[in-house]
């Protein structure tokens, strides 16, 4: 089973003194630490094969090198043109964001709105896929003039476009469990070499454990940013609340100890996709020893991806495969 050695023997030591210091009680302690100790036995999911994880995340022998939405500094991110322009740059895959429209249909978008990125105004949720497909997703690029024409792609045309140039795909799912794993499970029916060339990564575990439910055979990765609860991803508090920042905190700290303590035996992943400012070579080495890969994002300098290309041997997301830029977030 997954949920031996001694992987679990911190967490659980944890657990122990905390429910012996709340309780009182050695046996109530002991009861709980073993309690959860059966309950990863009996839920936790068993990771991919570990053939088809090493075709996904190391597809030609060495660190991939992942285009960010498609690579969004050089393309408009989450276009079929993003992916073009990250094959012709050298990427090894892309990393598109799942999403949905008001009426099912699965696109690819980062926001739960459309403002950022399109000349259009809303929430996904209160605009048909009519209604986006009339949008311009290169409007507000920097390289708008070059990118003319293209639409927000559905998620199967992005799939296709992807398997036509040879790029794994990363699905970055940002929400909408259930409904995510059946379009996911489905389009893994009808392309079945996506087995050997994606995988299914959240910030959400629950979502990553679903699709490990649904289908046994994909790679799954658990996505993390410590502080993202409380912080958003350039660094500014969400909110303005002071007693909501501190309480989203204590949830960061709880969460961050859980993914790193349990959760990942749990869900049955095969990958850990962090910030690049958390790994190490002692972090790549701690995963490793445990069966799992680590993947940076986002790594943005050529300094940063020969360090991790070289050095880490450690495969990286990228904004850019042509220059240095600033993260995009």
């Amino acid at each position: 089973m997954l949920c031996h050695g001694e992987g679990l023997l911190g967490p659980l030591t944890v657990l122990l003194g905390a429910a012996l210091a709340l309780s009182r009680s050695p046996w109530l302690a002991c009861l709980l630490a073993a309690g959860l100790y059966l309950a990863l036995h009996l839920f936790s999911l068993e990771p991919a094969a570990p053939q088809s994880a090493q075709r996904v995340l190391r597809p030609r022998g060495a660190a991939s090198r992942i285009a960010h939405r498609g690579g969004a500094h050089d393309a408009p991110e989450n276009t079929l043109a993003a992916i073009r322009q990250a094959a012709e740059n050298g990427a090894t895959g892309v990393e598109l964001d799942l999403e949905f429209t008001a009426d099912g249909v699965p696109i690819l978008m980062h926001d739960e709105t459309v403002e950022r990125t399109t000349d259009g105004s809303g929430r996904l949720c209160d605009l048909t896929f009519d209604e986006i497909r009339r949008l311009n997703p290169s409007a507000k690029h920097r390289l708008w003039s070059k990118f003319q024409g293209e639409k927000v792609p559905t998620l199967r045309e992005a799939v296709v476009e992807s398997l036509h140039h040879n790029l794994t795909i990363y699905f970055d799912v940002k929400g909408h469990a259930s409904q995510a794993v059946n379009a996911l499970k489905q389009l893994y029916l009808e392309f079945p070499p996506l087995y050997s060339s994606s995988i299914v990564c959240s910030f959400m575990p629950d979502i990553v454990y679903k699709m490990r439910q649904a289908d046994r055979n994909v790679v799954t990765a658990l996505t993390h940013r410590p502080w993202h609860l409380s912080h958003l991803g350039d660094g500014t508090p969400r909110f303005s609340s002071s007693w909501k920042h501190y309480l989203y905190m204590m949830m960061d700290v709880v969460l961050d100890w859980s993914l790193h303590s349990f959760l990942w035996r749990l869900c049955g992943v095969s990958a850990f996709l962090i910030q690049k400012n958390f790994v190490s070579q002692e972090y790549v080495r701690h995963w490793s020893a445990r069966g799992v890969q680590v993947v940076a994002w986002t790594v943005n300098t050529f300094a940063e991806k020969h360090y991790y290309e070289n050095i880490l041997n450690c495969s990286y997301i990228t904004d850019s495969l042509v220059e240095d830029c600033e993260p995009h977030y």
